[in-house]
């Protein structure tokens, strides 16, 4: 009997319709020569601390450093406290009773990092020696399916994945349980203070961002404006410099020429530039990409979004989710003026998707060398129907996205114009004379666009056109905007760096902070540590959380740029680094942290303490 051991039931039963298995079981599926099976998720765990003989939360315990780590069946919170799950215990001794049977097992878990080691630990956990095939497929279509079936690795070939795997679990487990047990016993075991490798630079960023707007002090400072016309069409300049005194940006506004004089020649034209500016299209959508967008369209939180993308997933609509590449490679564009066939009945994109059945398809996003694991995200081709309002928006991204992609570059046509009137003036304009890829979701680009002028009149130098009105105006320096989940994810990508930087996002571009596919994890751990909260669509730090970060704020374990060092580590590991090197270094990070949490947390008992009004609120008045 082949055993195929899937990461859910509703993959395992997929699968098993796929192969006309249809004898349902206590926990699996069977049928023409073939078992399904499948895990919940995460069925092990690395043990907890007691189970190394470190009871209770003692100083003397830390560093707390197993020389072997076990593996410990999930727990779930009873009235009783922590027990194992029944039901977990129970499917793990189905899966015992089929591996033992098995004369084939064949891995059908995501094909990813966490996937990988959903398996390994079920395997090792149950001492299974028998050797497995690995199934990795990037979509769920039937076909994807056989074809996967057909290709099946040897599971050796995967063993550096599980290695960064589970460094990254041993990783965390050492990091988080020892910088949280000192900093929680350091600040008087009022309450747990939860700390970690990734979200605690993540609580940093959060945090830094939330202060420095708090503390942030506008500059006012002065702009000069002008209306100018030329033969009846109005246009607007604002002046090149800001003035800090507003002495100084009066004197110049004085000099404008009076409106109300009569004066017909006010502004002379200095120069005109105008030039075409051709705007490639954007590359397809990894998972992170895509949260970002439906952040910004919709407002869905990154979490909503892998949740909404991984049912489309199931449903074998979209490839596979947690990709980290926005590349395909050639043998995949081949297939793609079929998908955007398949489009040609779209009610959003018909039109456009007809236009691109006859064009050049844009090949930007066509780089064998830039797929990851698995390639961008695409719509597999079948059809898609009755999808939920949410679902379905999800899916236009992912199809609109491959429309754009392939699409022809926006053409734009940038002018600007210096105007002499008392001082300098600019007027900038831009006109789109091709949208291009622009037109799939018919939008413009709204960073860039200049309301004040979508378009200037033909002007020429040393034209001296009438100044119909001036204004002086007073402006306040802005700080940076608060964290969204968009604006997050973006961060989390370069470390925190702003990614404007082109220089410093190409140095940290593959060292960021979590992975795609743990990103939006890591926010709703913070949220549930109580460390964030979200306010409309901000992400604002508690008190708990600006109380945690000004103990750690100039700690290791809160330094993104060292966090996202071993991102990048880990990923080396799946290229076959030395593990022993990375356990080495970890080791002797989890002593720095530890040790500096010990002492860290001395003054955060105080900040914790509820004040005397707090204490009068809990205090039931008198009857």
């Amino acid at each position: 009997m082949k055993i195929v051991i899937a990461e859910k039931p509703s993959v395992g039963r997929e699968l098993a319709k796929v192969f006309g298995a249809t004898t349902r079981k206590d926990g699996y599926i069977e049928g023409n020569g073939y078992s399904f099976t499948w895990a919940f998720g995460h069925l092990l765990q690395l043990a907890p601390p007691q189970e190394y003989g470190f009871i209770g939360w003692r100083r003397q315990h830390l560093p707390m450093l197993p020389k072997k780590f076990k593996l410990a069946i999930r727990k779930i919170k009873t009235k009783d406290g922590l027990v194992e799950d029944p039901g977990v215990r129970k499917q793990l001794d189905t899966i015992k009773m089929l591996f033992d049977e098995a004369t084939e097992i064949i891995v059908a878990t995501d094909a990813g990092r966490e996937g990988e080691l959903i398996f390994r630990y079920i395997y090792y956990f149950l001492k299974c020696k028998k050797p497995f095939k690995r199934l990795w497929i990037s979509s769920q279509t039937d076909e994807a399916i056989k074809e996967g079936f057909r290709n099946l690795k040897p599971g050796t070939d995967y063993d550096t994945l599980f290695n960064s795997a589970h460094c990254r679990s041993e990783s965390d487990w050492l990091v988080g349980m020892n910088a949280t047990q000192a900093l929680s016993i350091s600040a008087g075991n009022r309450s747990v203070l939860s700390l970690g490798r990734v979200q605690t630079p993540t609580l940093a960023m959060i945090c830094s961002r939330f202060l420095e707007i708090k503390n942030f002090v506008p500059q006012t400072y002065y702009q000069l404006a002008i209306q100018l016309d030329k033969d009846g069409q109005l246009f607007k300049a604002v002046s090149v410099n800001n003035f800090n005194k507003k002495e100084e940006a009066q004197e110049l506004f004085d000099k404008i020429e009076d409106v109300d004089s009569g004066f017909p020649n006010g502004g002379k034209i200095i120069s005109v530039e105008a030039k075409p500016r051709k705007e490639p299209p954007p590359l397809l959508h990894d998972l992170s990409s895509l949260q970002q967008e439906a952040n910004k369209r919709k407002g869905f939180t990154a979490d909503q979004t892998l949740s909404l993308l991984q049912g489309l997933y199931e449903s074998k609509l979209v490839t596979y989710p947690r990709t980290g590449s926005r590349y395909i490679g050639d043998d995949v564009f081949a297939g793609v003026p079929n998908l955007i066939d398949k489009l040609k009945d779209h009610k959003d994109f018909g039109k456009q998707a007809e236009f691109l059945t006859t064009a050049k398809l844009n090949k930007r996003s066509v780089n064998a060398k830039k797929v990851t694991d698995h390639h961008a995200i695409l719509p597999t081709g079948e059809s898609a129907y009755q999808l939920s309002g949410d679902k379905q928006a999800i899916y236009d991204m992912v199809v609109g996205r491959m429309l754009e992609a392939f699409h022809e570059e926006c053409v734009k046509e940038i002018t600007k114009i210096s105007i002499e009137s008392g001082s300098l003036f600019i007027a900038n304009g831009t006109v789109i004379r091709s949208a291009g890829w622009r037109s799939v979701f018919n939008e413009s680009d709204e960073e860039k666009k200049d309301e004040e002028n979508p378009s200037l009149p033909k002007v020429k130098k040393g034209e001296e056109l009438p100044v119909v009105n001036k204004a002086f105006l007073e402006k306040q320096t802005k700080p940076k905007p608060m964290y969204n989940e968009a604006s997050l994810l973006k961060a989390l990508e370069t470390s925190g760096k702003d990614i404007e930087d082109e220089e410093l996002r190409y140095a940290m571009k593959d060292s960021g902070l979590g992975t795609p596919a743990t990103r939006a994890s890591i926010i709703e751990t913070l949220i549930n540590r109580e460390y964030i909260l979200r306010e409309k669509r901000n992400l604002v730090p508690t008190a708990k959380g600006l109380a945690v970060y000004d103990v750690v704020k100039d700690q290791k374990i809160a330094q993104a740029e060292l966090t996202g060092q071993w991102e990048k580590r880990l990923e080396e590991i799946r290229s076959g680094a030395s593990v022993a090197d990375f356990k080495a270094e970890i080791t002797e990070y989890t002593k720095a942290i530890t040790h500096e949490m010990l002492l860290a947390g001395n003054g955060l008992a105080a900040k914790l303490s509820p004040t005397k009004e707090e204490k009068s609120a809990e205090t039931p008045a008198a009857s």
